[in-house]
């Protein structure tokens, strides 16, 4: 099983393989919507 916190997101996108960065990118992106969605909440 894989983290899923924003570091090890980050470091994925620095990876050849397409598949993990497209899942670190909706990582991060998911991240960023919650926290947007606490402040205006």
């Amino acid at each position: 099983m894989e983290k899923i916190d924003i570091s090890s997101a980050y470091r994925r996108l620095k990876s050849p393989n397409i598949k993990t960065r497209k899942r670190a990118l909706k990582i991060i992106k998911e991240m960023k919507r919650s926290k947007t969605d606490k402040m205006y909440a």
